[in-house]
C-alpha cells in the first residue's frame, strides 16, 4: 500500500479546523473496527478521524509505505510498473484507491476576479479568523458550502451564498438520523447496475448536512434566518462583475420534490416491513423559501465582498495515470470498479457499486467484490 504523505494524510492536510462528518459515529465501522466511545449518534472530528484511521491500519497490521508519492503507473506485458519517489514497483495488479477529492474543482473564470478579492479552495480554508475582514462570497451549496456559510456568517462576516443544484435532508427524521433510514430502508444498498442514470448519480453534490452535537438541520431556510443572503448559481466574470443566474425558485422546488420523494421512501418502508409503530409520525420540512428579491450581480470591485471560498467540488487526479483509461472529463473509466484495462482496478469512487461507496461504512463490501474480481484474474493468469 502506497501512500504520498502519512496514514489518513488527507485528513491531516486537506480539512478545516471545525470539520466533522456526516454519518453518525455508529456508522464509522472497518472490518473488524468500529467505534466504541461514549456517544454513537454524535459526529467524529477531523483528530478523531485521523486517529480511527491510524488504529485500523495497526489492526489490520496493513503493510504501508509512507511518503511513497506515486508519479507515473505503466502497462507492461507482465502487468504495471509503478513509479514512485522511493523507486519502482513491478505488479500483476493494481488498486488505484486514491478518491475522487484530490483538487479542488473551480471554474476557469476565477481568473477573472479582481486581484484585491482573497480566493479560497476548501483546500486553504481553515477557520473564519483566517479570511479578511468584510463579506465573504461562498460558492457552492452542498455540505461543505453550507457549513462554511454558517460557520464564517457567525464570525460577523457577512455571506453571500451562490446556490446551484443541491440535494436537500433533514438531520433527523421520525426521531432517528437521516442516515439511519437510508441505511435500513436499503437506499444506500442500491448497485451501480440498478440505477437508471449512473453519470448523473456519480456527480451529484454531497447532501446539505452537518454533524453537530445538537443534531441540527442545517438548510437554506437556516442560513436565510442567520442572515446569509442567497443568490443564484455564478455563471460568469464581466468587468468585474459577478454574473449570477436567476430560477433559485426552480432549483428550490427541484430539491423540495426531490426530498419528498426520498421521505415517502422511508414511510413506505416503514409501513411495508411494519416497523411504522416504532418512529414518530411522518414529517414534511417548510418548502424552502425564495428571497424577495436575489440580486443577479455583484460587483466584485466595489469592496463588498473581500474573500471567495469556492466550495465547488473536486476532481481526482490522474495524471500519474499513464494508461489510457481516462475519459474526456478526467474520469476513470470502469464497470464497478473493474477498469478498462486488464488487471487494474478502482475503490472510493461515488457510487462504485452501491449508493454508499463513499462512506466509511461501504467501503467493505465493494473492497470484498472487486478483490474477488482480482483474485479470479490472477487465477486465470496462473492456469493459462
Amino acid at each position: 500500500m502506497l501512500e504520498r504523505g502519512e496514514v489518513a494524510n488527507s485528513w491531516r492536510r486537506e480539512r478545516w479546523d471545525s470539520l466533522r462528518l456526516l454519518t453518525p459515529n455508529w456508522q464509522s465501522r472497518l472490518p473488524g473496527l468500529r467505534y466504541e466511545g461514549p456517544d454513537p449518534d454524535g459526529y467524529m472530528t477531523v483528530r478523531e478521524v485521523t486517529e480511527f484511521i491510524e488504529r485500523f491500519a495497526t489492526a489490520s497490521r496493513a503493510p504501508v509505505r509512507t511518503g511513497a508519492n506515486v508519479t507515473s503507473l505503466r502497462r507492461t506485458d507482465e502487468g504495471y510498473d509503478v513509479t514512485t519517489t522511493c523507486g519502482e514497483i513491478a505488479c500483476r495488479t493494481v488498486v488505484v484507491a486514491s478518491g475522487a477529492c484530490n483538487q479542488p474543482s473551480v471554474p476557469q473564470f476565477k481568473d477573472a476576479v479582481p486581484a484585491s478579492v482573497e480566493q479560497l479552495t476548501t483546500f486553504d480554508y481553515r477557520a473564519p479568523g483566517k479570511l479578511p475582514d468584510g463579506g465573504v462570497l461562498v460558492v457552492g451549496a452542498s455540505a461543505t458550502g453550507m457549513q462554511l456559510a454558517a460557520e464564517i456568517q457567525r464570525s460577523g462576516r457577512p455571506v453571500t451564498l451562490s446556490v446551484g443544484e443541491h440535494v436537500r435532508l433533514p438531520r433527523t427524521y421520525r426521531g432517528r438520523d437521516v442516515l439511519w433510514w437510508m441505511d435500513a430502508s436499503g437506499v444506500w444498498d442500491q448497485r451501480y447496475d440498478e440505477v437508471e442514470d449512473l453519470t448523473r448519480a456519480r456527480r451529484l453534490p454531497s447532501p446539505q448536512l452537518v454533524g453537530t452535537p445538537e443534531r441540527s438541520t442545517l438548510d437554506l431556510n437556516a442560513l436565510a434566518s442567520m442572515g446569509v443572503e442567497l443568490v443564484g448559481r455564478w455563471a460568469a466574470v464581466r468587468d468585474g462583475r459577478a454574473l449570477l443566474s436567476g430560477g433559485l425558485r426552480n432549483v428550490f422546488s427541484l430539491a423540495d420534490l426531490k426530498l419528498g420523494r426520498l421521505l415517502d421512501t422511508f414511510d413506505e418502508w416503514a409501513l411495508t416491513t411494519g416497523r411504522d409503530a416504532e418512529f414518530g409520525p411522518p414529517e414534511r420540512l417548510p418548502p424552502t423559501r425564495v428571497p424577495q428579491t436575489a440580486r443577479l450581480q455583484l460587483d466584485l470591485g466595489s469592496g463588498e465582498i473581500r474573500s471567495i471560498v469556492w466550495a465547488t467540488g473536486f476532481r481526482p487526479d490522474y495524471g500519474w495515470l499513464d494508461v489510457p483509461v481516462v475519459d474526456a472529463k478526467g474520469q476513470l473509466q470502469h464497470e464497478g470498479g473493474v477498469a478498462v484495462s486488464p488487471g487494474l482496478y478502482a475503490l472510493g469512487l461515488p457510487v462504485l457499486r452501491r449508493r454508499r461507496s463513499t462512506f466509511i461504512c461501504g467501503i467493505e463490501d465493494d473492497a470484498r467484490e472487486v478483490i474477488e474480481h482480482l483474485a479470479r484474474y490472477l487465477g486465470a493468469a496462473v492456469h493459462t
